[in-house]
């Protein structure tokens, strides 16, 4: 496989995630079967509108109070949203400084004003780095450049910012309709099961 760049997901791939302790988030707060109205692999029109930077984070608290009909707080609803944010293994980022001797890589996210601010926290918290800029050629989060994956758009956005050969690019998401979204671009894509393996385990071959 002649690859010269890799495009990196973030949640799940790189960072740990559980979209699970979000849903029992939002439920204790009173929106029933909110997993109805958000989960992995499908969203409601206001969590797709706050990830391509559409709508403000005060825009998207209101939202969920008019979307559940609750009345907590930014405060709260900020905790429950943040709640499937775990940890980014030290081992991932040391993965990353090798990958990069050899490869051109890109980090490629789908996320949110709210989550980035987060997760920059538990980054700089566990690994004593301010954000991931040194690990990347170049970082793309959806709601900065307006594009989200699956859409063409958003790996449209990366192969022509940076002059990309599609055919010599690997793409690694641990979501399908993301990795079809990439492979009907030309680009060589990845599934990653994080339920079976990590990323360092998937793409270790390339260290080889």
């Amino acid at each position: 496989m002649e690859i010269d760049n890799i495009i990196f997901d973030l949640g799940g791939v790189l960072l740990n995630l559980d979209y699970n302790l979000t849903i029992k988030a939002f439920e204790d707060l009173g929106i029933a079967d909110f997993n109805k109205i958000y989960s992995k692999a499908q969203q409601s029109g206001l969590f797709s509108s706050f990830e391509v930077g559409e709508i403000s984070d005060s825009e998207f608290f209101q939202g969920i109070r008019k979307l559940g009909g609750i009345s907590s707080r930014d405060e709260e609803i900020s905790a429950a949203w943040n709640s499937m944010l775990l940890d980014f293994p030290p081992e991932r980022l040391d993965f990353l400084t090798q990958i990069q001797k050899q490869y051109r890589t890109f980090l490629l996210s789908n996320t949110n004003s709210i989550h980035e601010e987060a997760f920059q926290r538990i980054i700089s918290k566990e690994n004593l780095v301010s954000d991931l800029e040194p690990y990347f050629n170049k970082i793309y989060f959806s709601h900065r450049i307006g594009h989200r994956k699956p859409n063409r758009p958003a790996f449209e956005y990366v192969v022509n910012d940076n002059c990309l050969d599609p055919s010599k690019t690997l793409f690694i998401d641990d979501t399908m309709q993301h990795v079809v979204g990439a492979q009907k671009l030309g680009i060589r894509s990845l599934y990653l099961d994080t339920s079976r393996e990590t990323v360092i385990e998937r793409l270790g071959f390339l260290l080889t």
